[in-house]
């Protein structure tokens, strides 16, 4: 205590100011804030303005204007689905086309571990469809043997 007495008054009052980068800090974001919240407010009120000024010629024109603006949309929409289908088949036809000139596009490497993976699977399976088939073709002979059909075991 005897410390802060011999202090002179000034230097007192100036450690316990704050400093004054905080208080910039928030006079600006004040400020700031105020401002945006003052044109937002503008902006709404211009357009509830606009609005009611508005209704009466929507009304009168909303016979034409509702189904051409839906024609509008579902015309541009359809050119941009349009659009995109054609952009992505471009695309597939450039990497199907690099993929065969042997120039491995991004992916390739995935497409050549699933062939074979399914080139691996399917030769187990074809043959014991050969088995199953040739067991078939032989137990037909067999029911049919005495009849007057051709059948080769």
């Amino acid at each position: 205590m005897s410390n802060d007495q011999n202090k002179p008054m000034t230097q007192k009052l100036y450690e316990s100011v704050p400093s004054s980068r905080p208080t910039a800090k928030f006079l600006t974001a004040t400020t700031l804030s105020a401002t945006l919240l003052f044109l937002s407010g503008l902006t709404l009120t211009w357009t509830v303005i606009a609005l009611i000024m508005a209704t009466p010629v929507m009304v009168l024109f909303s016979t034409v204007l509702v189904p051409s603006a839906i024609v509008i949309f579902l015309v541009i929409t359809g050119f941009l689905f349009s659009g995109g289908c054609g952009v992505g088949a471009i695309i597939a036809l450039s990497w199907i086309y690099n993929y065969v000139q042997g120039k491995h596009p991004l992916g390739a490497d995935k497409l050549d571990y699933a062939r074979d993976m399914l080139a691996s699977m399917t030769s187990g399976v074809t043959e014991k469809a050969k088995e199953y088939a040739h067991y078939v073709k032989h137990k037909f002979w067999r029911l049919h043997k005495g009849n007057d059909l051709e059948v080769e075991p």
